[in-house]
């Protein structure tokens, strides 16, 4: 009966879960089914594990305790990291590109119009749809705030920024200063996949750690039942419990200290009500 307990909390976590990843965030993004796919098979790997630790270990505290672990050693893989990585340096190349149109469009416009067939994959989406406003008729001016905030990238605000000076102001020299501006961008790149490694670093040693600490218990479990038969008591699982909380704790702060952070962005989204 506990067993089946046990398997209806699972189920309630890999509800929550779903819920989750149905938000918004997986609407924008193109490849949102596949990271709902992966979030489902992460939600039913952890409740597989956590039943599986009851099952081998008799503790009731060993099955929300392996979910929890599973779902955040998964936490500790730096995607986010990765994409914001490739972001920047597509933004880097679509800032050259637009330099180069410079030279030989009839103007900003114009030229924001050339980049939106030879952009980088990953902002070409948000510069189609700048061009597309443009070839509209749109404010060069609107329409460049409205791409400011499809790309949400602090990187992209002092490009937008720069490109909204020049169009109102006739700043001179654009072409050198977007260059200056991709250079910077590429710098931004250079240092940010150092600390990406150093992160990546720390995350290993966090999964080892916790890998064989689960490990040598679940042997214990195994082969030294007798060692371990104290904590089948009632005191024994609240011990567990609070070693569980605290290991929990730990790994939670591990997290947060390697998950890169939101940079502060010159354009402040516009919030509706």
């Amino acid at each position: 009966m506990f067993i089946a307990s046990v398997g209806g909390a699972g189920i309630c976590l890999l509800l929550v879960g779903t819920r989750r990843m149905s938000d918004g965030r997986i609407r924008a993004a193109p490849n949102g089914q596949a990271a709902a796919r992966k979030r489902m098979r992460a939600g039913v790997t952890a409740t597989a594990a956590g039943v599986a630790a009851f099952i081998v270990t008799g503790w009731p505290v060993a099955a929300p305790f392996t979910v929890l672990a599973v779902l955040g050693l998964r936490g500790l893989g730096g995607r986010t990291a990765g994409h914001v990585i490739e972001k920047l340096e597509a933004i880097a190349c679509w800032t050259e590109m637009l330099r180069d149109n410079l030279a030989g469009a009839a103007g900003l416009t114009q030229a924001l119009i050339a980049t939106a067939q030879i952009s980088p994959r990953q902002v070409r989406s948000e510069v189609g749809s700048l061009a597309i406003r443009l070839s509209n008729g749109m404010a060069v001016i609107v329409a460049l705030r409205i791409f400011a905030e499809e790309l949400a990238d602090p990187a992209a605000d002092v490009v937008v920024a720069t490109l909204l000076l020049a169009a109102s102001e006739r700043a001179q020299r654009l072409g050198d200063l977007l260059g200056a501006l991709a250079a910077s961008t590429r710098e931004e790149v250079t240092m940010r996949e150092g600390v990406e490694a150093s992160r990546s670093a720390a995350r290993s040693a966090v999964r080892t750690v916790t890998g064989f600490s689960f490990g040598f218990l679940g042997l214990m479990a195994v082969f030294a039942r007798p060692y371990l038969a104290p904590y089948r008591s009632f005191d024994g699982q609240v011990a567990l419990a609070v070693v569980g909380i605290l290991f929990g704790v730990g790994l939670w702060l591990m997290a947060v200290m390697v998950r890169p952070g939101p940079s502060p962005r010159l354009f402040v989204p516009e919030t509706s009500g």
